[in-house]
């Protein structure tokens, strides 16, 4: 059985990481929009990986994650945010 708890925190873990934000910068960046969190409060959702979507998808916006890609490799589920490809656009 997959530990979801795992993937979902190593996803944000990663996004954070690959844009050189700390949690307690994640802190003063949800705090902008109108989220308060502790530092703690913060590490100890992300240490768990027990955290809401909402929580989740608040982080992903203040940190300009736009989108994410869940694939399927081999009946294991690998999760990337972000891939390096080119998407075709809807043009209007």
């Amino acid at each position: 059985m997959a530990d979801w708890n795992d993937k979902v925190k190593r996803l944000l873990k990663s996004e954070l990481v690959r844009r050189g934000i700390s949690n307690s910068d994640l802190v003063n960046m949800l705090e902008q929009i109108g989220i308060e969190e502790t530092k703690s409060s913060v590490d100890s959702k992300i240490s768990r990986g027990t955290f809401s979507a909402s929580f989740f998808l608040q982080c992903l916006t203040v940190i300009g994650c736009g989108k994410i890609e869940i694939e399927e490799y081999e009946n294991q589920l690998s999760i990337a945010a972000e891939p390096q490809i080119d998407y075709n656009q809807k043009k209007n």
